[in-house]
């Protein structure tokens, strides 16, 4: 499997690439804009798009989404289905934040914890993630040692709460019992800034350390 990181937005929102080396097919996740350089990506990596993956409901995460679905012919999948408000007011806060215009949508599968998602031969397992935004999910390639975590956990931090119907407790128990049992040596790719490993979260994020809890 081949992987690439497209900044896209304003936001630089890290939209991920995968590619099936044994079949070409491509995964995209979260991709919020910029559409045509995440097809450049797509095409670099000499891929052809299959599948469309979603973390959560925030417009620089899924605004490109229901264009490249219909644009490609595939399926959006994901997030979980309590995200399904954020998606639904779309278009007010890309106009309330100066955002280019995204329509609402509904995603072909909403996910749920320990569901399997797949694309070419590679499988992913799904963790149900909320706290960030109540449907968040991610996507967990244990093959690869690869986990795309959207908003969840940066280098350095974690994700906001103070979104409607997000909860510092609830982020906090998703990292500890979703994230951290599947492996310190487990590379992520975040929704924004540098990728990480969740060993090196544990030993150095000032709020979910593990020191951080005695």
């Amino acid at each position: 499997m081949k992987c690439t990181i497209v900044p896209v937005t304003a936001y630089q929102q890290n939209c991920s690439v995968m590619v099936c080396e044994k079949t070409g097919k491509a995964a995209i996740f979260d991709p919020g804009g910029d559409i045509e350089n995440i097809e450049a990506a797509i095409a670099q990596l000499g891929g052809s798009l299959e599948v469309i993956y979603l973390t959560h409901g925030h417009m620089d995460h899924c605004a490109a989404a229901d264009v490249m679905r219909k644009k490609y012919g595939v399926k959006i999948v994901g997030p979980q289905k309590e995200d399904a408000f954020w998606i639904d007011k779309l278009p007010e806060w890309c106009k309330m934040t100066g955002f280019p215009h995204a329509d609402a949508f509904t995603p072909d599968q909403w996910l749920e914890d320990e569901d399997t998602v797949s694309f070419g031969e590679q499988t992913l397992a799904v963790k149900f993630c909320p706290g960030h935004t109540p449907g968040h999910v991610v996507f967990f390639h244990e093959a690869a040692r690869l986990a795309i975590v959207g908003d969840v956990l940066f280098q350095g931090s974690i994700g906001r709460t103070d979104f409607p119907k997000g909860d510092f407790d609830t982020l906090v128990n998703s990292i500890q019992t979703k994230l951290w049992p599947l492996g310190d040596d487990v590379t992520f790719i975040p929704g924004h800034g540098p990728t990480s490993t969740f060993g090196h979260e544990r030993e150095t994020n000032p709020f979910v350390a593990d020191t951080r809890f005695g």
